[in-house]
């Protein structure tokens, strides 16, 4: 039980920050020879995060039909990582880049690069600048996200600051990119734990949903707050110390 309620306050505190939660996930994990590292317990950790964020926009999601083009817009968005994630799966080629390395030098580098996109210009509204093309733009950064230290909201906040969006609307571009890529991953894992019959529902992973699902509402509405006073560079600032920290223990 102590290794599930770890992992799940770990899951959601850094899903939504731009500090990558798979990296942390991994770290901790083989660090502490945790055991109950399984696809069920993924599957139990990002369930949580995607009903937290769900929860956060209820009023958006459920006017669907006055914010019609903006879902498209995400959906649209959240196509190119489902597709290459999806061929790395069936190639088997992600297990590659679960290691301390890559997590490492990812960590380091695109948090310098989420530095320079903070530094950018505020010239650009969700509401009124987010069309189908900057969108598609986006999600092509979110491609990045497949490897372990990127950190998916990292890379989807510098894509959206990169093209001139204010801080905390790049974070609720970030937000909502989440969900249709979370609800595939979660779908994607369960539909491969019923084909091996392996899906069942302990209380274990009630607790991790439930855990996962708290510890994510609040980091989401931290963030928000956070960006309306702060920039990004505290969060740069603790990549980089990690990524060091992580290769001189990996070298």
């Amino acid at each position: 039980m102590f290794e599930v309620i770890i992992l799940s306050i770990i899951q959601g505190i850094t899903e939504f920050l731009p500090v990558s939660s798979s990296a942390h996930l991994i770290l901790v994990s083989r660090y502490f020879n945790f055991t109950n590292e399984n696809l069920i317990l993924d599957v139990s950790l990002h369930m949580g995060s995607l009903f937290a964020i769900i929860f956060y926009f209820k009023r958006e999601l459920f006017n669907f039909i006055n914010n019609k083009k903006l879902f498209l817009k995400i959906i649209l968005s959240s196509v190119p990582v489902m597709i290459i994630g999806f061929i790395l799966v069936k190639l088997n080629l992600l297990d590659h880049l679960r290691n301390f390395k890559v997590i490492g030098w990812s960590t380091i580098i695109f948090g310098i690069f989420l530095y320079f996109c903070d530094r950018l210009k505020i010239e650009k509204s969700l509401d009124k600048d987010l069309n189908y093309t900057t969108a598609l733009y986006i999600g092509f950064f979110q491609i990045l996200s497949l490897i372990p230290g990127v950190s998916r909201s990292g890379i989807t906040m510098s894509g959206a600051r990169f093209f001139n969006f204010s801080r905390v609307d790049s974070v609720k571009i970030s937000f909502l990119l989440s969900i249709p890529t979370l609800g595939a991953a979660s779908l994607f894992n369960i539909q491969k734990l019923i084909t091996e019959n392996s899906f069942y529902i302990s209380s274990l992973n009630l607790l991790a949903i439930f855990l996962s699902f708290f510890f994510s509402y609040m980091s989401i509405k931290f963030l928000i707050k956070f960006l309306q006073k702060f920039s990004l560079t505290s969060f740069v600032i603790y990549r980089i110390i990690l990524g060091f920290i992580i290769l001189t223990y990996a070298y």
